[in-house]
Parts: C-alpha cells; structure tokens; sequence
C-alpha cells in the first residue's frame, strides 16, 4: 500500500492507480512495446507543446487563457505521462511518490531561490 510522506496512507493513489488502468485500457497494444514507447514519449513533447502554445497565446499575443483548453491538454500530457509510466512498468503513483520525496529533499522548506541555485540533485 502507497503511502503519504509521513507514512500514512494516501487514498489518492487508488485514484492515480485507477486512472492508470483506464490509460492502459485505452492505449493501441497491439504496437511492439519500442514503438509504443516511442509513441508516448513522443506524445508528451507533442502534447507538453499545445500547453506551451496555450500559454503563448495568453502571454505574448494577449490571447485569454481557456481554461477548458489547458485542462484538456494537460489531460493529454498526463495520459502520455502515464502510458510511460506503464510501459516502464511503474505505477503512475509510485512516479508522484518519488518525484514528491525528491522535492522534500530539494526544498525542504518549500521552494526558496536560494534552495533552487544550490540544488541538491536526488
């Protein structure tokens, strides 16, 4: 059983676990595993791109930012993410986990700039 940091349990990996079934169920099988993997990694750059896009409308062409539009997206992002995840045969929460721990120890009092210039690399 996933836990929080501190040990306890954490009800939202069943949601993440969840939502990594569903991606398995929803992803095209039948390719070789090296081209699926290629295919999800390229997928978040393709994805993590539109996102990027979004915000460079709002920011640089005075576009509003859609809401609606950066959820779906990052949606996208987030499914591509886990097919990797899965591919790697790695839970989608244990990722979270780990990439939770790693900021504890980078900035373990929250993001300082100072923590940030003297990183310290997990």
């Amino acid at each position: 059983m996933d836990m929080y940091l501190d040990g306890s349990v954490n009800p939202m990996i069943l949601l993440a676990d969840e939502y990594q079934d569903e991606v398995r169920r929803t992803y095209h099988s039948d390719l070789p595993h090296s081209m699926r993997l290629a295919a999800f990694g390229l997928g978040v750059a393709g994805e993590a791109g539109e996102v990027a896009d979004l915000i460079k409308k709002h920011v640089g062409h005075g576009h509003g930012l859609d809401r609606d539009k950066v959820i779906k997206e990052l949606g996208d992002v987030l499914w591509y993410v886990t097919a990797l995840a899965e591919m790697c045969s790695v839970s989608l929460s244990q990722v979270m986990l780990e990439n939770a721990r790693k900021l504890r120890v980078r900035y373990p009092n929250g993001f300082t700039q100072q923590d940030s210039i003297n990183r310290k690399d997990v």
